[in-house]
């Protein structure tokens, strides 16, 4: 494996600025913000993304996210977050060791992600079910 530039912010032998830690959990401010206390949040052990992870691991994550959240809301009145994680390279992963990116939000703040809605799929609902409990049962 390259050498993971998260796994050493983790281990501390690159600096971060740390909003919080925990046995399992790292959180730290991007380095490249959208926005006032964009945080990024990683399990201290390397997983390359969600497919990855351990079951204790994703519990740690989310329950750290909650946490922070409710401390960004309490302490600094932010009401308006974004939570993104991206899996894959088709998907926009840029550093392939998981993270959660926790941005706040404002109005007109000028970091909309813009989806375009495919309402042909949702006519297929019925056939995309059936495809997944098949998939399913093979397993």
């Amino acid at each position: 494996m390259e050498r993971c530039i998260f796994c050493e912010i983790a281990a501390g032998r690159l600096p971060a600025t740390k909003v919080y830690e925990d046995e399992f959990v790292v959180a730290f401010f991007d380095r490249a913000p959208v926005a006032e206390y964009h945080t990024l949040v990683i399990p201290k052990q390397h997983a390359t993304d969600i497919f990855d992870v351990n079951d204790d691991n994703v519990r740690a994550l989310a329950s750290a996210i909650r946490t922070i959240c409710r401390t960004y809301r309490s302490a600094l009145g932010i009401d308006n977050l974004q939570i993104v994680c991206s899996n894959g390279a088709d998907a926009q992963q840029d550093v392939f060791h998981l993270h959660f990116h926790i941005v706040p939000r404002t109005r007109l703040d000028g970091q909309d992600i813009l989806w375009k809605p495919d309402h042909s799929i949702a006519e297929r609902f019925g056939e995309l079910l059936s495809r997944l409990e098949k998939a399913q049962e093979t397993r």
